[in-house]
């Protein structure tokens, strides 16, 4: 009798045994799963961000985009300002986070964006010939000293065209800025009738 006690104490424990170790893999298991789950969900969320700032332009049109003519009559440089656009966070204007592309009637200019110069108070021909030929430079107002264009500041993309690519009159651009985050900056301008050699012009 004493015996079969002892065994019947055997069992009981192993049976406990083996419910304790059911019990741990099943949290085990759950815990892996709830795991599973927060990091599927952190994953979703941040490309649901990455989707939205993707498809917000982050810059924006400020302005009179305006064109100045050279000595043949066609326009060779178009001038325009920027400025952050509502709710989107600072863009870097740095030469390597920015792309500028010029389409034209005759031709397309590629990746002609050549990084971000001073602050003139005055836009002379001095000032549009420190550009080269067939490139673009912003000049950032009330910055700080770097190439980042923050809310207070604002921008002006001046584009120099080389020879042979100059607009001439009704002559349609389209000019496409791409900053490395968000939705590029599209701006189309068509060349008035009547050019009249070194001039400053309003483009529609």
């Amino acid at each position: 009798m004493k015996q079969l006690k002892s065994r019947r104490g055997i069992v009981g424990i192993e049976a406990a045994i083996v419910l304790i170790a059911f019990v741990v893999i099943a949290a085990a298991f759950s815990y892996v799963v709830i795991n599973m789950g927060f990091f599927a969900t952190q994953k979703t969320k941040e490309a649901i961000n990455e989707g939205i700032e993707e498809s917000t332009a982050s810059l924006q049109l400020d302005g009179t985009a305006t064109a100045r003519t050279g000595a043949g009559g066609d326009i060779a440089y178009i001038v325009f300002p920027v400025k952050l656009s509502v709710g989107g966070g600072s863009v870097d204007l740095g030469e390597d986070s920015i792309v500028v592309t010029v389409y034209l009637p005759n031709s397309t200019l590629l990746d002609i964006y050549d990084g971000v110069n001073g602050e003139p108070k005055v836009l002379n021909s001095t000032v549009l010939s420190s550009i080269g030929d067939d490139c673009a430079k912003f000049f950032i107002y009330n910055g700080n000293g770097n190439t980042v264009l923050e809310l207070q500041e604002k921008a002006f993309l001046i584009i120099h065209l080389g020879p042979g690519n100059e607009m001439k009159s009704y002559d349609v651009a389209k000019i496409e800025i791409k900053p490395g985050k968000g939705a590029a900056l599209t701006v189309v301008r068509t060349a008035p009738g009547g050019l009249l050699p070194d001039e400053f012009i309003d483009l529609s």
